[in-house]
């Protein structure tokens, strides 16, 4: 495991796991419009499972293309909410408006990884993880995003799942990793059995 990977994702919170669990790395974000990419999965009526799997593949393999021979990790995080793709917030007005959609629900956080070499696919998985919200009044939802910092808001998915955010769900099942964007345990067993 002593090969630098490359992350294709400006998000701290992934680049934190990789680095806590001594996988060197370092970050080349792909800027990938991801907008567009859901604009016309959504359209072709893909599931937030697919619209995931395709971004981190998409992220990865676009990175990985222009560098060669190198190992890169893209990586996707949505909601899906009966079916409906819940993306991340653009501000906090549309946090609320999720957080509302989301409140005394059940619904699954999908994290898609894709590892790439020299611009193809060679390894990805796909998990998901399931949360189910308590009951809140607007008050209290409007009070939680009071407490979160912007970076935070932007960065977790609406909620921070190992701060504030773990107040607000009645059960979570699944893995942690996960639900924070990156689906750890798989990556390492990945790498562990790679010999470039």
């Amino acid at each position: 495991m002593q090969n630098k990977i490359v992350l294709a994702s400006k998000s701290k919170v992934r680049k934190e796991i990789l680095d806590k669990n001594n996988i060197n790395n370092f970050v080349e974000p792909s800027n990938v419009d991801e907008d567009v990419v859901k604009i016309s999965l959504i359209k072709e009526q893909a599931s937030p499972e697919i619209i995931s799997k395709n971004l981190a593949e998409l992220k990865a393999n676009k990175v990985s293309a222009k560098m060669t021979d190198q190992i890169v990790l893209g990586a996707d995080s949505v909601i899906d909410l009966d079916g409906e793709l819940i993306s991340k917030p653009e501000n906090r007005e549309d946090a609320l408006k999720i957080l509302k959609k989301l409140n005394n629900k059940s619904h699954f956080l999908i994290s898609s990884v894709c590892i790439s070499k020299n611009g193809s696919m060679i390894w990805n998985y796909t998990d998901k993880a399931k949360l189910t919200m308590k009951n809140f009044s607007e008050d209290e939802l409007k009070n939680y995003l009071s407490k979160i910092s912007d970076e935070a808001l932007y960065a977790y998915n609406v909620y921070q799942i190992e701060g504030e955010g773990r107040n607000l769900f009645l059960s979570i099942s699944g893995d942690e990793d996960t639900i924070m964007g990156l689906p750890i345990k798989k990556i390492k067993e990945y790498l562990s059995n790679y010999n470039a």
